[in-house]
């Protein structure tokens, strides 16, 4: 074990690191300022189990009702080879599948280990890249890649790539939210839209590595969802070019585990088993970016939203970019009440802080603006 492994090992407490996954890299490239977060996923740590010890426990996630729901659409869609989905697909990108496609089931080993996994996936679809429009089609379920991120290896399982359709690759991914009268949530679809981004990202550097160009992989991707209230499948196909520029240019600020190691304080630790007054100080001493968005996207949201409560970035990404060099509430209120007058950078902030004072004292006393 490195240098850099073994102390990964000791921040989590010595235990298995928890895998990443499309949604984990979404989310942290989602803050890359956030050092907090890059320590505690490059290390693996099993954030859930920390935030209910620092007594702010996760207030998100899927029941066990929605993933069972889950799991059964993505049953029905993935029977008999497939056949339905090359249908949906094929329908979709407008061409003709050209009889019914191979089909690949690159999980079906659960007991080989990662690299094993990792290393049968490079090679099925290294194989199979496509060499025109003719070929036949072919799809590969549960392919394991790799995505480097913070500067260690992460292993990513898309839930399916459509290989050889339209002589491309196309990443299919398949949700349980429903799309109503041809319209899905836009939360629950942008989410899905940078996850895709990671998966055909992963695959593009695959392709890469074994000297076939990246551009074989498509960058419409295809969103395989519930129809209004029943269980019939609908795809529809979703342009991730834009996710793919944000996901590169962030995954390259995010700094390198051995710099964010070296700026930690000896005896840091995020083992959930260790002292809660140990785990709070130590989280404590590590910087985080905290803003509204974590609560949707970080388990440890909660303790950050607390530990920054008198801080004006609490309020969101627009009030601390209007409010740039008003680090605290306390600061913004003396402002806006005239009580000083403030440092000469903050002069333009604390002439709006005391317009909007102005205009919440004359409505308050029902004035005329």
């Amino acid at each position: 074990m490195t240098s850099t492994a073994q102390r990964l090992a000791e921040i989590r407490g010595d235990v298995p690191p928890r895998r990443h996954n499309a949604r984990t890299i979404a989310a942290l490239t989602g803050n890359p300022g956030c050092a907090r977060r890059a320590v505690l996923d490059s290390a693996g740590v099993d954030k859930p189990k920390l935030a209910e010890r620092v007594g702010f426990p996760a207030r998100f996630g899927q029941s066990r009702f929605a993933i069972t729901r889950g799991n059964t659409f993505e049953a029905q869609v993935k029977a008999d080879g497939g056949a339905e989905l090359l249908r949906l697909v094929a329908e979709r990108l407008g061409v003709d599948p050209g009889g019914p496609a191979t089909w690949t089931d690159l999980g079906a080993d659960d007991r080989s280990g990662q690299s094993d996994r990792s290393a049968r996936s490079r090679a099925a679809l290294a194989a199979a890249a496509p060499t025109g429009a003719g070929d036949p089609a072919a799809l590969f379920d549960h392919p394991l890649l790799g995505l480097d991120v913070a500067g260690q290896r992460v292993h990513l399982e898309p839930d399916l790539v459509a290989a050889r359709l339209a002589g491309r690759f196309h990443v299919v991914e398949v949700k349980s939210f429903p799309v109503i009268d041809g319209q899905a949530d836009p939360g629950k679809v942008a989410a899905a839209a940078i996850q895709s981004a990671v998966y055909v990202l992963a695959l593009r550097e695959l392709l890469a590595a074994e000297g076939h160009d990246p551009e074989l992989v498509s960058s419409d991707v295809l969103l395989v969802c519930p129809r209004d209230f029943a269980n019939q499948p609908v795809a529809s196909l979703v342009d991730v070019r834009k996710q793919l520029l944000v996901l590169r240019r962030q995954l390259d600020r995010t700094a390198r585990i051995d710099d964010l190691l070296a700026d930690l304080p000896a005896g840091f630790t995020a083992d959930p088993a260790a002292d809660p007054a140990d785990l709070r100080r130590s989280l404590l001493s590590v910087p985080a970016r905290y803003a509204p968005e974590c609560l949707a996207a970080c388990e440890l949201a909660y303790f950050c939203r607390h530990a920054t409560r008198d801080e004006t970035a609490t309020l969101g990404r627009p009030v601390r970019e209007a409010l740039g060099g008003v680090a605290t509430v306390a600061e913004a209120l003396a402002l806006a009440a005239g009580e000083h007058a403030g440092e000469p950078e903050q002069a333009e902030a604390a002439a709006l802080l005391r317009a909007a004072a102005r205009l919440r004292a004359d409505a308050l006393a029902g004035r005329p603006a």
